[in-house]
């Protein structure tokens, strides 16, 4: 039996409309020209802790500041990253590059560690992209002791 040269290829090999060849290496195709990149926008809220007095929302902001990494590089957001302070209620974190809803979340939970918080507030998420700041649910057992 002789030996064919006629190789049967499966019938996606050829047909690779999603990705365009050169010198003989697919590539995937480009984004379209003129589109923006994606906006992230996260929202931390401390105003329950701020209320009591225990949390300053402006060393928070700080500490933001000079904590979020961009492109491997502490404290240099530029203009890819913006944080702004709503009062003393919510701090709104902005980026025009990919920005993980975890990564605040670290950040947040570093910080209340620092200040000696984390014992007391628990970060939240209360939707997609809020984050929320409450104290934990302490019920101790001396309600049944008082009633004896």
């Amino acid at each position: 039996m002789a030996a064919t040269s006629n190789f049967i290829c499966p019938p996606f090999a050829n047909d690779r409309q999603d990705s365009t060849r050169k010198n003989g290496q697919y590539s995937l195709p480009k984004a379209a020209p003129g589109k923006v990149a994606t906006k992230h926008k996260f929202v931390v809220d401390y105003s329950k802790p701020a209320a009591d007095g225990v949390f300053d929302g402006a060393d928070f902001e700080k500490f933001l500041h000079d904590r979020i990494k961009v492109e491997g590089k502490a404290g240099q957001l530029g203009e890819n990253v913006k944080i702004t302070r709503d009062g003393n209620t919510k701090i709104t974190v902005t980026s025009s590059i990919p920005f993980s809803k975890r990564y605040l979340k670290y950040l947040t939970k570093k910080f209340l560690k620092k200040n000696s918080l984390r014992d007391w507030i628990r970060v939240v998420a209360s939707s997609k992209d809020n984050y929320q700041l409450r104290f934990y649910n302490i019920h101790t057992g001396d309600d049944e002791e008082d009633e004896e």
